[in-house]
């Protein structure tokens, strides 16, 4: 028993009513401008530059089958077209036959305006062989709605792909040749300044961003959509960016390349300033380490029971390094000359201060003695001051302290206490005068 399919009523198709003659010229004007719009864009499609561009390059990967897919799109589309051009001239002859239409028209026009009226060759009757997609229909049977929904399937795919290319192929490579040619600029100067490849890391360096450089591009160029990052959630056709993250990552580490061959032009041009500077450095750290030497002896012939560290002596391993940086730059191996000037800057700044740290330690003794003489001679001041200068205490511990500050080898411990003894004299001494005479009893006789 078979399945009953749909039963036409008497003022209508097994598709809806009749259309009337109006709703029918309404029809085939939509058709009309729709057909004109298809063939706008795929008169576009074909005369797209990156359409030209992926037929004419040598292909791999991603792109290869891409586009191979897209040509097969393409054709299958210009099909389509055909056929909905035929359908679209077969409906207006229809139409065209009477100036009032018959039912008889009217019923085939609503038939074939809104059934499976179009028959067209499959892909695999375009394109013998094996398919992309699978296995194929030798002919295929549409609406006319459904042909256009079609058309714009394949447009749409076929469209993203040629986009796609066309957008890398416009942003990466000529950004690669611009860096490029800042690539052979960076490498004509640091060559005239000895960095070459073997002989120093930016050498190296550069060599490697030239074979990136070089391996980038031609990746590019055979396979662009590799280098395209669709944007998340877009169907819209080219919707995403190039990705440029290996561009950006030679660009980056070429300008790190550049920044050294800086450093390295400027160690040429002011080398002679840096080693007058770090001569003078270690001159003066030299001197500086000779006083300390020179204190240190004063220091145990004149004072006593006192711990002095040990001086050492001139920074010859530095001296050393400093003839070896003033040969770099007599043979131009500026490349040699910029990181030993830079260690040698630091390290002659550390031997200055370790120098003067060093005098500072040695010569502490003699300070503390300063600061007890002029301590010892600052209460003796206040003691004249209140008239107690002549005060026989006073003067015997004043003496005490003086002999033990101005004789050698001083024996500072004892010279505090005694300064501290003197001092304690003094405030003793000066307090009740400070504090003024007793008043006098003024009352008189009861």
């Amino acid at each position: 028993m078979g399945v009953a399919g749909p039963f036409p009523d008497p003022a209508g198709t097994p598709h809806g009513p009749v259309m009337d003659r109006d709703e029918a010229d309404r029809a085939l004007a939509r058709l009309g401008a729709e057909h004109e719009a298809v063939e706008t864009s795929l008169l576009a499609l074909q005369e797209h530059a990156g359409r030209r561009l992926l037929e004419g390059a040598e292909l791999t990967g991603a792109t290869k089958e891409r586009w191979a897919a897209a040509e097969q799109s393409i054709t299958l589309l210009w099909t389509y077209f055909d056929a909905y051009t035929a359908a679209l001239t077969g409906l207006r002859e229809l139409r065209a036959r009477r100036r009032w239409s018959s039912r008889e028209d009217l019923v085939e026009l609503t038939e074939r305006l809104r059934g499976r009226s179009v028959t067209v060759p499959g892909p695999a009757a375009a394109h013998p062989g094996p398919s992309l997609t699978g296995p194929a229909k030798l002919a295929e049977e549409f609406t006319l709605q459904e042909l256009v929904a079609r058309m714009n399937e394949l447009y749409a795919s076929s469209l993203d792909t040629i986009i796609t290319a066309d957008a890398v192929w416009s942003a990466l490579p000529a950004r690669i040749d611009l860096l490029a040619a800042e690539l052979r600029r960076t490498r004509s100067l640091a060559h005239s300044v000895g960095v070459r490849p073997g002989e120093h890391p930016a050498g190296d360096e550069l060599e490697s961003i030239t074979e990136e450089l070089t391996a980038l591009r031609a990746e590019v160029l055979s396979d662009p959509l590799a280098f395209w990052r669709p944007a998340p959630g877009s169907s819209a056709p080219g919707g995403g960016r190039p990705d440029t993250g290996r561009y950006d990552r030679a660009a980056r580490a070429l300008e790190e390349v550049r920044r050294e061959i800086e450093a390295v032009l400027g160690v040429r041009q002011d080398s002679e300033e840096r080693l007058i500077r770090l001569r003078d450095v270690l001159s003066r750290a030299d001197r500086t380490l000779s006083e300390a030497r020179a204190a240190r002896g004063e220091v145990l012939a004149k004072i006593a029971a006192s711990e002095v560290p040990a001086v050492s002596g001139p920074p010859t391993v530095l001296q050393e390094r400093l003839a070896t940086a003033a040969e770099f730059r007599r043979h131009a191996q500026w490349h040699r000359l910029s990181p030993l000037l830079e260690s040698l800057e630091r390290e002659a700044e550390d031997e200055l201060h370790r120098a003067r740290e060093s005098l500072t330690a040695v010569t502490a003794p003699l300070a503390v003695r300063a600061e007890l003489r002029g301590r010892l001679d600052a209460y003796k001041a206040k003691a004249a001051r209140h008239g107690t200068a002549e005060d026989p205490l006073l003067i015997e511990r004043y003496d005490a302290a003086r002999r033990m500050l101005w004789s050698a080898p001083c024996d500072l411990r004892a010279a505090e206490q005694a300064v501290l003894r003197y001092q304690y004299a003094v405030a003793e001494v000066v307090a009740p005068r400070a504090a003024g005479p007793a008043p006098e009893d003024r009352r008189g006789d009861s």
